[in-house]
């Protein structure tokens, strides 16, 4: 069946429907990943969008376990070529059979190296999916440009609080750790269980006088979908666990909420940084790290009192703040991901660091 994906600066691309062939309206990225679509697919950051994977073959090694939630959160997938046969000892369906199961709606056959191009020199663009060859085209541009992602991070959050135990390496004195589910990919909760940690994950709306309550080891503030200053409500709870003397680790969405209820600023990339080959610096020492990244914003370093906290990482290609260290408390964020997988381990050092402060080390 033809599918097309119609942008919201009226160009169109002819393809093959390979997912449930309904139509969508998202806002389209890109990825530039080589391997992890499952883990792509399966990111609630992608809440409200459609992924391009630049990378030309996918779907090679099929489904695998790896999935980052319960369920596919992108709205649609858009690629060069979907491999007809996986192949790999792990494989427990292929990705077409994943899309129509999900609802996800996808288009295979189009030059996306072109769409990708289109992307990096116009910014991020609206654009719909679908298998209707009688869409008006004045009209499906209108509805784009009218388009809006709303209360991501409430659609992708728990319903209720629940606990994961300490892994293999629990003890008597194992750490409790709060986890504020803004979006969390299961690995954050994967590497904090395998070094010891119990696990509390909070709906994000949860106030922190409850977080508190249960006097936690320290706090992590996971990734998540959306722009950031629609969180005000979260923003001030976060103002609060900042005001306590509890360690805090943030990433991703996290990390930017953090520079909010701090005073700084939040802007939105032109195409974002989304792959697993992003260059990050670290500001201490001088070393480069290659870190998985999936974000549309950044928090202005310039905003950020550098009484409050002090640039802790940066990224090498263009600049962009990628962490804070603040001053006189034990917190830190990350603008990547050290908990990605697959994709480059450099940075999961960063969890002992954490574990270090609960530890008071």
């Amino acid at each position: 069946m033809k599918a097309y994906l119609i942008l919201e600066d009226g160009t169109v691309f002819v393809g093959t429907s390979i997912g449930s062939g309904k139509s969508v309206m998202a806002e389209i990225v890109f990825n530039t990943s080589m391997t992890g679509y499952l883990e792509v697919l399966t990111d609630p950051s992608y809440a409200g969008q459609a992924v391009v994977m630049t990378y030309p073959l996918i779907g090679n090694y099929g489904v695998t376990p790896d999935m980052e939630s319960e369920r596919g959160w992108a709205k649609g997938y858009i690629v060069r070529e979907l491999a007809d046969t996986p192949s790999n000892f792990r494989c427990e369906g292929a990705v077409q059979e994943f899309l129509r199961q999900q609802d996800i709606a996808g288009i295979a056959g189009i030059d996306t190296r072109s769409l990708t191009k289109r992307l990096r020199d116009k910014g991020t663009m609206n654009g719909m999916i679908t298998t209707d060859p009688s869409y008006d085209l004045e009209k499906v541009i209108s509805d784009l440009k009218k388009y809006k992602i709303t209360d991501a991070v409430g659609q992708v959050t728990c319903a209720g609080k629940y606990v994961v135990p300490a892994g293999t390496l629990a003890s008597k004195d194992s750490l409790r750790v709060a986890l504020l589910d803004l979006g969390e990919k299961r690995n954050i909760i994967r590497s904090l269980v395998k070094r010891g940690c119990e696990v509390t994950v909070y709906p994000a709306y949860s106030p922190a006088e409850e977080i508190l309550a249960d006097k936690p080891d320290g706090i992590m503030l996971s990734n998540g979908p959306g722009d950031p200053k629609e969180c005000t409500g979260i923003i001030r709870e976060i103002r609060k666990m900042y005001a306590g003397r509890i360690p805090v680790f943030a990433i991703c969405l996290g990390h930017q909420l953090m520079a909010l209820a701090n005073g700084a600023r939040t802007y939105k990339l032109k195409y974002g940084h989304r792959g697993g080959n992003h260059p990050v610096k670290d500001m201490e020492d001088g070393r480069v790290y290659i870190t998985s990244q999936n974000h549309g914003y950044a928090v202005d370093t310039q905003s950020m009192d550098p009484s409050v906290a002090k640039e802790a990482f940066v990224n090498v290609n263009d600049g962009t703040n990628e962490g804070f260290r603040y001053r006189g408390k034990n917190i830190f964020t990350v603008q990547f991901h050290p908990e990605a997988s697959p994709g480059p381990m450099d940075t999961g050092y960063l969890f002992e660091r954490f574990i270090d402060m609960m530890r008071g080390e």
